[in-house]
């Protein structure tokens, strides 16, 4: 079952590609975000209500189960290949590890203030001005974070784990999204 965001889709079958997909949509929301916090300051109108609760329903509900997604299945098996390429790269995965621990408060503080903002119509001032630094911080972080993970750790997962790894990989994705993907995984086991 393909799972489509933006304009190419991948399916379970190619689970970094899923992982780009997602970066596709953190990349959007985080957009959303930012569009909110440059009106902050105003009352909160019905295009802004929308796009807020439907950024922060993403990262509170979608985003949890892509990092499980990276820390649970991905990274762990990139850390046990025993390829020279692979030994470059793993200094950089405890960082991005730490990035996805470092993120963590600022979603929370975003969700807070975005969920107070939704409730009240406005936020006072400082707290306007702590959702705009929250947003900002996120965004700098994820720039970087996904550009890494697009341009070194994915290409490098495809190339170099198991056929059996990523069918693994992808029943762990579908099992935390509830999705029965039987006949893609079959396809990567062969």
């Amino acid at each position: 079952m393909p799972v489509q965001i933006g304009v190419k889709a991948h399916n379970f079958s190619e689970p970094t590609g899923l992982l780009c997909d997602c970066h596709r949509r953190i990349e959007m929301f985080l957009g959303a975000l930012e569009a909110v916090a440059e009106v902050i300051n105003e009352p909160l109108t019905k295009e802004a209500a929308h796009a807020l609760e439907s950024a922060l329903r993403y990262f509170r509900e979608a985003a949890p189960k892509h990092t499980a997604d990276e820390e649970e299945s991905l990274l762990p098996r990139l850390h046990d290949l025993r390829h020279p390429d692979a030994r470059s790269v793993l200094a950089r995965l405890e960082a991005l590890e730490e990035e996805h621990r470092w993120a963590g408060p600022l979603h929370a503080e975003v969700d807070k203030l975005g969920e107070a903002y939704l409730k009240e119509g406005s936020l006072p001032l400082a707290e306007a001005a702590k959702f705009r630094k929250a947003v900002a911080s996120l965004v700098s972080m994820y720039k970087c974070h996904i550009r890494i993970e697009d341009e070194i750790v994915f290409p490098l997962a495809t190339q170099l784990l198991s056929q059996a790894d990523k069918a693994a990989i992808a029943q762990e994705m579908a099992a935390r999204r509830q999705v029965k993907v039987v006949a893609a995984i079959s396809d990567l086991r062969e």
